[in-house]
């Protein structure tokens, strides 16, 4: 027995040192003796393999910065992932709409690296970058039936609570870096109330308040806390699978059949301060890019010119920056295309418009102001672009009320004499008179043309109602049902007055608007 194991030994040293000599990577390989073979009797010589276990798998360097943006946001996954049936279903809904998919990524090249350098940041979880495609798709001009406006969706008082200011020139809630920095000061704030991120991605759809009192009352039933457990309404439900599917999504592209458009891991776009009084149309101009661009970059701007106090901060593509510095150090401000002008002492509309050799009614159009409006010195008018372009590409940032400042006076107002008939004690008829007062809208001149309608229809049905010549058939009494007398044709004069179709019938009221529930953020 000992002479066998010694030669085992030996063929397993030597199988080694050769492998060691050799410097050869292959596995530890032996050939049993055939002398052992033969005199035991045993099976024909027979090949044996040792093998490595360890499987490699391949790794990340996480200390080499990617040149792929969505590579960075994988980086940064890390919340508790959701399998649930809905984040399968919204996983199909999601790539069964390629097209609407698309347009979500590709809007959002713009706004993405901002927000994951200010997650990374903050050290939260980059998820979160994908939230606005749940919330606006990227559409930083949405506007809910809540009033919930922005990529984020803030409401006006969230806003107002997050300092986002909102005023006739500007709405923070849709400014990119502002909003930005409201919404994920808020998911901060919500996170460190209940200490998890599904909760807090409820709270930020349903409000806190709502969320603590559906978790407590889990609590108090011995019911599970985990925001899949929780009774709250068909939105929130769908909420955080809706970021689960577009998380999944963005892992794995290849195996949803999605390509993902490539988006550099680098500044899309940067801030620049001016002190020259610009407008949007001037800037696209000078950053030698559209309109469009301008827009998408500064949609918090509610007018096509930018406010006048103090200096002005206007975002720019981060490839044109270079050339809009040059640009605007060349710039004339009498040239631009859109400005405003503050009106002085003692001047008024009129003057000033035909002074910029502008209709007055065109002045007031583009400042939402009515006819009637009445204006003061120190009040800024926007004079509107003579390029037709412009005009047309900015029409949405034209107001339809005018800023603060402008008085609207009173309309005039009328006093009518209401007359009721009722039943007294006695069971006579009794005219009850009261006054009522209405407001006339109606300029004067209008309400005479009625009034003369309406006495010529009158004087009309008069005449029909005189008493017939004698010689012709008895009227028949008043009050009794009757069959109604044979007019005499009406006379040339009585068709003039004859009064037109539908005149004198009250206007139909206004279609009642379905109430929709407040969106609570």
């Amino acid at each position: 027995m000992y002479p066998r194991v010694i030669a085992l030994f030996l063929s397993l040293f030597a199988a080694g040192t050769l492998q060691a000599n050799d410097a050869v990577e292959m596995p530890l390989r032996f050939d049993p003796l055939s002398s052992l073979n033969e005199a035991g009797g045993l099976q024909p010589p027979q090949t044996f393999e040792i093998r490595e276990q360890h499987v490699r798998v391949p790794t990340v360097d996480l200390t080499v910065e990617t040149d792929d943006l969505w590579e960075r946001i994988r980086r940064g996954f890390s919340m508790p992932d959701l399998n649930t049936e809905l984040v399968t279903d919204r996983q199909i809904y999601y790539i069964n709409r390629p097209g609407a998919l698309r347009q979500i990524f590709t809007r959002g090249q713009r706004y993405l690296y901002h927000i994951v350098d200010e997650l990374e940041r903050r050290g939260m979880p980059t998820e979160l970058a994908l939230l606005p495609m749940v919330e606006s798709a990227f559409n930083p001009m949405a506007l809910s039936s809540a009033q919930a406006s922005g990529l984020w969706q803030f409401i006006p008082s969230t806003g107002k609570s997050y300092n986002l200011e909102q005023n006739w020139w500007v709405d923070e809630r849709r400014d990119v870096i502002a909003s930005t920095n409201a919404a994920l000061d808020y998911l901060q704030t919500i996170y460190e109330m209940h200490g998890d991120w599904q909760l807090a991605l409820a709270s930020y759809n349903w409000g806190e308040g709502a969320v603590g009192r559906a978790v407590a009352k889990n609590r108090a039933a011995g019911l599970p806390t985990e925001y899949q457990h929780l009774n709250m309404p068909g939105e929130t439900r769908y909420y955080v699978p809706k970021l689960q599917a577009l998380k999944n999504i963005v892992a794995q592209p290849e195996l949803f059949g999605i390509t993902l458009p490539r988006i550099p891991n680098r500044p899309y776009f940067v801030t620049v301060e001016s002190r020259v009084a610009l407008d949007l149309a001037t800037a696209a101009r000078l950053a030698e890019t559209s309109v469009d661009e301008i827009l998408a970059l500064n949609p918090g701007y509610k007018r096509p010119v930018l406010p006048t106090n103090g200096s002005q901060s206007l975002v720019i593509p981060a490839s044109q920056v270079e050339a809009f510095l040059i640009n605007l150090s060349r710039h004339d401000p009498a040239s631009a295309s859109w400005r405003t002008y503050e009106l002085r002492e003692g001047e008024g509309l009129e003057g000033v418009a035909d002074r910029l050799g502008i209709s007055a009614s065109r002045l007031r159009q583009v400042n939402g102001l009515s006819p009637r409006a009445r204006i003061g010195s120190g009040y800024t008018l926007i004079v509107p672009s003579e390029s037709e372009g412009d005009r047309i590409t900015l029409a949405n940032l034209l107001p339809t009320k005018p800023q603060a400042g402008a008085v609207e006076p009173p309309p005039p107002t009328r006093t009518l004499i209401q007359r009721t008939v009722v039943r007294g004690k006695n069971g006579r008829s009794v005219v009850v008179e009261r006054k009522v007062t209405v407001q006339d809208s109606a300029p004067s001149r209008d309400r005479n043309e009625k009034a003369d309608k309406g006495k010529a229809g009158k004087r009309a049905v008069e005449e029909r109602e005189k008493p017939a010549a004698k010689g012709s058939a008895k009227a028949a009494p008043a009050g009794k049902a009757g069959k109604p007398e044979k007019a005499d044709k009406p006379t040339r004069q009585e068709k003039a007055e004859k009064p037109a179709k539908g005149a004198g019938k009250p206007p139909a009221p206004p279609a009642k608007a379905k109430a929709e529930p407040p969106k609570r953020r």
